[in-house]
């Protein structure tokens, strides 16, 4: 049955199989590091890959070129473009 997270403990545990034990474990003494220290560092470096890739913006070639042809040569601005540029604030 599965336990209800409780957002103040900062404790997470979780079930490996003996050899996946002994493999993390093997590491830990070839960097002279806890298992802790070990597991933390390395899930929070894939965390932040994760985040990464997940905020970063994928264009197909296609798109790129589109992109870099609207840049170069942009639209002429439309009405409702103008009315937005309009109600900008004077002082920025």
């Amino acid at each position: 049955m599965p336990r209800i997270a409780v957002e103040e403990n900062s404790r997470m545990s979780l079930r490996i199989r003996a050899e996946e034990k002994a493999l993390l474990m093997r590491a830990v003494s070839l960097e002279h590091t806890d298992l802790t220290d070990f597991v933390l560092r390395h899930a929070l470096r894939a965390a932040h890959e994760v985040i990464d890739e997940a905020d970063r913006v994928k264009l197909s070639a296609r798109d790129s070129m589109r992109v870099l042809d609207l840049l170069e040569n942009p639209p002429k601005p439309n009405a409702k473009l103008i009315a937005a540029a309009k109600a900008l604030p004077k002082s920025i």
